[in-house]
């Protein structure tokens, strides 16, 4: 497997790869320094018991020859080299003799062999012109320094035993690496490969395929990972085709008003109309569809600013009940005319702190949708209840209802439960979704129950203004 070094791949692989050797170094370096120490402290011990041994058959006065033909025997039996040295130069760290007397032993090593302390020794000895491990233990007769048994073996044999180590030690690490380096990229390669595959289902929804999907492998982060993918791309395809189906009817709506208002001036302009009475209706009519036209963009509007810039709303005490009276003042005469039941169940009590024109838009949207969808004959019926902390407005009608399949979706942007392009019902689907976004604006929350073919419920819960001057 190739690796670039700026993939994610190739960073997890030299990460790992450099701690197998750094771990494998330095496990090498502990185990030389504790083998090396541990090996040679006890070959000091090994010495000096060794020595103690032979010097515990010295019964005093004289080294006799038997005594060291004992000590050369064993020397010819041993690994380590053993001999007796009673030469009064040898032992008499120089002084009264010659200055340049190379002695076997200084004067420090002197005395505390005469205190009956074994000597240990380790580095180059001059004498013998190599590194050695070396013990010497004294051969005291009434505190005079008899003689010495001197026994060492060369760090020669050490180092060949330690170059010996270091080449199996060095041959199994480095088939530890080779395999570790072949099991790293082949569990690297399954662990980047599902990361890889979003990558690429990432590039596939960049270019417009929102129908890509990632197999999900596993249920850890990567898995994680790739279920919140398949779920973004779901939202990005379903969004998509909100904003397609949003943009068709936001073109037939503003084709058919259009064709309206063009139709009917053209034939002002054309001289067509025949008299006044005729004239006027034209005019009422091209009024109708502007007026439509001005609510749609202004819809528009309102969504594009309440998505991109904070929206700031203009608060103030407003007296729900009666609030809610005025602005019913305007649907009389649509009311009479489709002849619907209102009732009305306000309590005067609460008091709201809101945008009054925001608030107006809000009732708008819910009043406009309860007389649309209510047929001639229907009954509407309007409740405010004060609470505690809140007040609840429901505004009931029996009217079409909704779908149960179309409730989950109905305040989001751009949805229509009515996806036929008529004029008299669907809308744009930006209604309920202001209507969502205004209430909570104004700490509030909006709620829709619907049975099909029995009516809807809509409700409006807003905090009363004690809550709001608190905060």
């Amino acid at each position: 497997m190739i690796y670039e070094w700026r993939t994610l791949s190739f960073k997890l692989w030299l990460t790992i790869i450099s701690a197998i050797i750094l771990s494998v170094l330095f496990a090498y370096s502990l185990s030389q320094y504790y083998y090396k120490n541990l090996y040679v402290e006890k070959l000091k011990t090994d010495l000096v018991n060794e020595a103690s041994l032979l010097g515990a058959d010295y019964s005093g006065g004289e080294i006799s020859e038997d005594f060291k033909q004992k000590v050369e025997w064993f020397n010819s039996k041993n690994d380590s080299e053993v001999f007796v040295v009673n030469n009064p130069r040898e032992l008499s760290a120089c002084l009264p003799f010659e200055i340049n007397y190379d002695t076997l032993i200084s004067e420090e090593e002197r005395q505390m062999l005469l205190d009956g302390k074994a000597v240990e020794k380790e580095g180059y000895e001059k004498r013998f012109e190599k590194n050695i491990v070396a013990a010497i233990i004294p051969l005291i007769d009434e505190n005079r320094l008899e003689g010495i048994i001197y026994t060492y073996i060369p760090v020669d044999s050490i180092t060949v035993l330690f170059k010996e180590f270091a080449a199996k030690w060095l041959a199994a690490v480095l088939l530890f690496l080779i395999v570790a380096i072949l099991f790293t990229t082949k569990w690297l390669k399954k662990l980047v490969s599902p990361i890889k595959e979003i990558e690429t289902a990432a590039h596939r929804v960049s270019e417009g395929d929102y129908d890509i999907q990632v197999e999900v492998r596993s249920h850890d982060e990567i898995g994680k990972l790739a279920i919140a993918f398949n779920d973004m791309a779901n939202s990005i395809h379903l969004e998509e085709e909100r904003k397609k189906e949003f943009l068709e009817n936001v073109a037939h709506e503003l084709r058919t008003p259009l064709s309206y208002v063009k139709g009917y001036t053209q034939a002002i302009l054309d001289g067509v109309v025949k008299n006044d009475e005729e004239q006027r209706k034209y005019l009422h009519l091209i009024s109708r569809e502007a007026l439509r036209l001005q609510r749609l963009v202004g819809d528009l509007m309102d969504l594009s600013k309440m998505e991109s810039a904070p929206f700031l709303l203009n608060k103030t005490p407003i007296a729900y009940a009666q609030f809610i009276e005025d602005v019913l003042v305007k649907y009389e005469p649509l009311i009479k005319e489709k002849q619907l039941d209102l009732k009305l169940d306000l309590d005067p009590d609460p008091i709201i702190f809101g945008d009054e024109g925001r608030m107006e838009q809000i009732l708008h949207n819910i009043f406009d949708n309860a007389i649309q969808y209510t047929d001639s004959g229907g009954a509407i019926h309007i409740t405010l209840i004060q609470h505690k902390d809140d007040c609840e407005l429901l505004v009931t009608d029996t009217g079409n209802g909704i779908p149960e399949a179309d409730l989950p979706y109905i305040m989001n942007r751009f949805y229509r439960v009515n996806k036929a392009r008529s004029r008299f019902d669907g809308g744009s689907g930006l209604g309920l979704s202001i209507v969502k976004k205004l209430v909570e604006l104004q700490n509030g929350k909006i709620e829709i129950e619907s049975k099909e073919k029995r009516g809807t419920t809509v409700r409006v819960i807003l905090p009363n203004i004690k809550e709001e001057w608190n905060s």
